[in-house]
């Protein structure tokens, strides 16, 4: 049955929004230079109470770009951005992009030997990060081919009495980097670009590649995702097009991480191409939020349940007036029809117009590719595709197309489409998939019901997979580095329900003959892990299992254990 290209929803509801739009074919540096061009004193973004404008903007990225290219930085070189969102973050982030090379965007507390496997698998020749995580980057330098490693500090972008206070606060905690060490530190990194006169832009075209970000994809196992200029450039018009109360100068509270598909393409680029104003989180508390909001006055936020989750609790948000938001976004995972249900009186208590619109996408279409229209929702709903944007439910892992109000494989196709895995050929094969209708679909391996009228509900993940605040945990990669340990016969990792984070990280692990089943082996083994993955990743608990239940072809029943950890939190619920 014929379920794809429904756009209606978006018709007569949010002021005709075309179905089809026009996307520039240049480099996303060139989007912003339009713009910055055209609104050069508008403000860009903030940063810690200090605005920066547009004209200013181009200025820092320019000259980042000629530093690049004294570096040796050249068309199709891979550069790793290990960074918060900061200003460096931001000029950086255009001026690889200017002089033709591939932003590598990783997360900065992530754990050393992910840091290695990322500038590995990325063939990167440079790093870009904090100085207080030069000391990760050293540790695992050597075994990868970076040649430099650029060093940026918070507190160069701080107004002087900010700069004060952060370093009688954070700054004192910050190991210091020796006098002789092989970095490259940011004010010198600057002052390289003063050799560089011409010749340090390249043109790229739409199709060119220009982004890797990080995911688990189809099948679990971390992987780079490559992302074209046209990916981030489409995103940018269709987060617009679908927004039509945007107006230049709006603000955008960016506080999802920029190393996310949704923090850089719908928090900062989709801004920056447009003329909207971003206001930076370096570091993300639920308080600084709820301050910022109120602070500048955020028309958009957008962030995952947990935060609003959260956002409810606190005790400062009590009497805030929220009249001036015109957009709030929940994305990254299911938000569920309670949560819909309580976070929608609080805007409307707080005085605000609006209701949460939730959206739906993966990292192999940047971010979300679907949204609840602006008048028109359904409870469940994950929303509608975005102009351009097809979506279709078929049988999992098939062409076959399931009638509407049936479950099945969601896929996705449109301008936003990954250029594929990066050195992962038979997973792109398994991927993208270019049907009769001469579309190139993802297979997302999520599970969802489409309606007669284009709806989209989300039913759940085909794939095992933890959602943790927002980020995504693989049970099978935590499995792997359990499982080399060598106390550990066995292991099985869960997602265990959390009122905070939605689902915290659980490892049942059935240790070797003879290792004693203590506290003591439990933080042994999570030490050797936290050298292996990220903070948000670590299992929050270990329950350790003499036996572990089976299938029937001798897997380990992790259904089996689910069940088990539910019973025994609703128990303690129940007990106290």
């Amino acid at each position: 049955m014929e379920n794809v290209k429904v756009k209606t929803p978006w018709e007569g509801h949010t002021g005709d929004i075309p179905l089809h739009l026009n996307y520039p074919e240049g480099s996303m540096y060139s989007a912003v230079k339009a713009i910055a061009e055209k609104y050069p004193n508008q403000i860009a973004f903030d940063f810690m109470g200090k605005p920066t404008t547009y004209k200013t903007m181009l200025q820092k990225i320019e000259e980042c770009a000629r530093s690049l290219k004294i570096l040796g930085i050249r068309e199709g070189d891979n550069v790793t951005i290990a960074l918060p969102n900061c200003p460096q973050g931001i000029y950086l982030f255009y001026a690889i992009n200017l002089v033709g090379g591939i932003a590598n965007m990783i997360h900065p507390l992530s754990a050393e030997k992910e840091i290695e496997f990322y500038l590995n698998e990325s063939n990167s020749v440079s790093v870009i990060t904090l100085d207080q995580f030069y000391h990760k980057i050293e540790s695992i330098r050597a075994n990868t081919k970076v040649v430099n490693v650029i060093i940026a500090r918070i507190k160069d972008e701080l107004t002087k009495p900010m700069k004060a206070g952060y370093m009688l606060t954070e700054g004192r905690k910050i190991k210091k980097i020796p006098a002789d060490a092989p970095v490259i530190m940011w004010d010198r990194f600057i002052k390289l670009g003063k050799a560089c006169f011409y010749n340090y832009k390249v043109e790229r075209k739409g199709e060119d590649p220009a982004v890797i970000l990080y995911s688990g994809g189809t099948t679990g196992n971390t992987k780079g995702i490559v992302l074209t200029n046209r990916n981030f450039n489409a995103l940018g018009c269709q987060i617009i097009a679908t927004n039509p109360i945007f107006k230049v100068g709006d603000k955008m509270l960016a506080a999802m991480p920029i190393f996310h598909g949704f923090g850089l393409g719908v928090c900062i680029h989709s801004m920056l191409a447009n003329g909207g104003r971003c206001v930076l989180v370096p570091r993300f508390t639920p308080q600084s939020y709820a301050k910022l909001i109120t602070k500048y006055k955020c028309n958009f936020i957008a962030g995952v349940p947990t935060l609003f989750e959260a956002l409810l609790r606190l005790e400062s948000m009590e009497k805030a007036d929220l009249s001036f938001l015109k957009g709030v976004f929940s994305g990254g995972d299911s938000l569920s029809i309670n949560l819909k249900r309580k976070m929608d009186k609080f805007l409307c208590d707080h005085n605000a117009v609006i209701r949460v619109r939730e959206g739906y996408g993966t990292t192999e279409t940047v971010t979300a590719c679907c949204l609840t229209p602006l008048h028109m929702e359904k409870e469940g709903s994950i929303g509608v595709p975005f102009p351009d944007t097809y979506m279709k439910i078929v049988e999992p892992g098939t062409d076959v197309e399931v009638p509407y109000g049936t479950e099945g494989e969601i896929l996705i196709a449109g301008p936003t489409v990954m250029k594929g895995y990066l050195n992962r050929p038979e997973e792109n094969e398994a991927t993208l998939r270019t049907h009769e209708d001469g579309l190139t679909w993802v297979y997302t391996g999520d599970l969802g019901i489409m309606d007669n009228e284009g709806f989209i509900f989300f039913r759940g993940r085909s794939k095992r997979m933890i959602i943790t605040s927002g980020y995504n945990v693989y049970p099978n990669q935590l499995e792997n580095i359990l499982d080399a340990h060598e106390m550990v016969q066995m292991s099985c990792v869960i997602g265990v329900p959390d009122e905070y984070r939605m689902h915290r990280v659980k490892a049942f692990i059935m240790l070797k003959p003879g290792v004693p089943e203590n506290d003591e082996t439990k933080d042994t083994i999570l030490k050797y892990v936290s050298k292996h993955v990220a903070k948000y990743a670590m299992p929050r608990e270990i329950e350790f299992k003499r036996e572990m239940p089976k299938t029937l072809v001798g897997k380990v029943a992790y259904r089996e254990l689910e069940k088990e950890a539910l019973a025994m939190e609703s128990k303690e619920k129940k007990a106290e």
